[in-house]
């Protein structure tokens, strides 16, 4: 049984999930289905297998498709590092100074030519997808996009206009594109719209409905965690990842270990390399719990 394209954890309960055979340097999980409960909340079991991870010498890094200023629900359970890749990594975050005070540390930004090249190829292959744009410091959306997201847009005009290069944000970097389709099925939305756009961005999706995430070619959360442990001479073997959904797929195949929610979209749970619970039964801290006691 599916409920909006997810497994639902009433129809799955995986075994206990086995333990990395390395022990882990780092610890990169997903937020919406995977560390958050589906209140939004992170359970007080999760904040003490994180902070236990972290007396432990393992870095935790939030990796997620949220922007920066939706971070307030976990910035108080950060810890020392303090670091977020929001954006399906287009932006890597410091957390450190609290909600309404968060930093950005890197900029991965999809250029407006191939963001007005995106926003052509898909209005011809899907008529009708409406869109918003997510800026470093803004959010704006054509007049007809739903209302999908916590806050009232910035601005409202066609995304052309919002993205050309004459346009009154154009000082600020485009973080992503958000598309959506109010009839496609979101699996063959994503389809289509990878076919469509090709080589000029990276196209995924998070959210159980047809609502997709445009961002610059090269930028994933993949690749920005590829990034970020490089800077830290830390190798994909030395990572567990954790994810529920196909934006997560890229992150869950380049770590050394990684584990499905029990919650999770197929393509997840077909490309981690292990299964644990649903986010609304701790998945993430069950399985930080078990590497800590074997490991360390």
């Amino acid at each position: 049984m599916r409920d909006n394209g997810r497994v639902t954890s009433a129809t799955r309960r995986p075994e206990t999930p086995a333990s990395p055979l390395t022990p882990p340097r780092l610890i990169a999980t997903d937020l919406d289905g995977t560390l958050l409960r589906d209140d939004k909340s992170v359970s007080p079991r999760t904040v003490a297998a994180l902070a236990a991870a972290e007396e432990a010498g393992i870095e935790v890094f939030f990796v997620t498709g949220r922007p920066a200023r939706w971070m307030d629900v976990v910035s108080d359970h950060v810890h020392g590092h303090g670091l977020a890749i929001c954006g399906n990594g287009a932006a890597v975050v410091d957390l450190h100074g609290g909600p309404g005070a968060h930093r950005f540390v890197t900029v991965r930004e999809l250029a407006r030519d191939n963001a007005l090249d995106a926003v052509r190829r898909l209005r011809e292959a899907a008529p009708g997808t409406m869109y918003a744009v997510e800026q470093t410091y803004g959010f704006h959306q054509e007049p007809q996009y739903p209302k999908l997201h916590m806050e009232v847009p910035d601005t409202l005009a066609p995304a052309e206009e919002l993205l050309a290069p004459d346009a009154h944000t154009a000082g600020e970097p485009v973080l992503k594109i958000l598309a959506h389709h109010p009839s496609l099925d979101p699996d063959a939305f994503l389809t289509l719209a990878r076919l469509a756009i090709g080589d000029r961005a990276n196209v995924t999706r998070s959210s159980p409905s047809a609502l997709l995430e445009i961002s610059g070619p090269e930028v994933s959360k993949a690749s920005t965690l590829a990034l970020c442990c490089a800077e830290r001479g830390i190798s994909h073997d030395e990572v567990v990842a954790f994810g529920d959904m196909p934006n997560d797929v890229e992150m869950l195949t380049w770590a050394g270990s990684s584990y499905a929610m029990g919650n999770a979209h197929p393509d997840v749970l077909a490309a981690a390399s292990g299964r644990t619970v649903a986010n609304n039964d701790d998945g993430v801290a069950v399985v930080i719990e078990q590497i800590l006691a074997e490991h360390y």
